[in-house]
């Protein structure tokens, strides 16, 4: 698939079919997510692929998939068989810039803009991208228990989880109302040269 292709049909997907993700296209789908970038080539991000279904219910309910299903949304996270969880590290970032080919006067580092966060969004939209890629379809959930989630997968102490992709062959889905909105003017996005 043309890569502009794959732009223009990546959507955040809420609902799948109970068809299984050929385990080859997710090695091929979480490979991608990792060739993000990272700054210093600190190489922060992890992803956690979770394919057993109890534990997709678990990652479910921490999500609060009743409230989507309430919502009228379909059990969209339950019923992914696969979920790339996405996660960063800050310190792997700080021990990166501590080593003397980034602070040769081992001053302590400011950080204006926590590039992790950056990175890890990077290798979210590198999977979303890879899945599409892939012929399947996928969502973004940001949990709003990711304490909890990270604790349901057993992340160390100094790593984070940014949120749940979603993987799997679309079915039909009700699309989200934010929807409605409609892009924003490019005049007010795009500049040139200035703002």
């Amino acid at each position: 698939m043309e890569f502009s292709e794959v732009v223009r049909r990546r959507r955040m997907v809420r609902n799948y079919t109970d068809e299984p993700v050929a385990p080859e296209a997710v090695e091929r789908i979480v490979a991608a997510g990792l060739r993000a970038p990272s700054a210093g080539y600190s190489q922060g991000q992890s992803l956690v692929v979770v394919t057993d279904p109890t534990r997709r219910r678990r990652i479910a309910e921490l999500a609060g998939e009743h409230d989507y299903v309430a919502a009228g949304f379909d059990s969209w996270i339950s019923r992914a068989p696969v979920h790339v969880v996405v996660a960063v590290s800050e310190e792997v970032y700080r021990r990166r810039y501590d080593e003397p080919d980034k602070n040769p006067n081992s001053t302590e580092q400011d950080w204006p803009v926590p590039y992790w966060w950056v990175d890890a969004g990077a290798s979210l939209m590198l999977v979303l991208l890879a899945a599409v890629d892939e012929g399947l379809a996928a969502g973004f959930l940001g949990s709003h228990a990711l304490a909890a989630l990270e604790a349901e997968l057993g992340f160390p102490s100094e790593v984070r989880a940014i949120g749940v992709v979603t993987i799997g062959h679309p079915a039909p889905d009700r699309r989200s109302m934010s929807l409605a909105r409609g892009p924003r003017p490019r005049g007010e996005t795009i500049h040139r040269d200035r703002w």
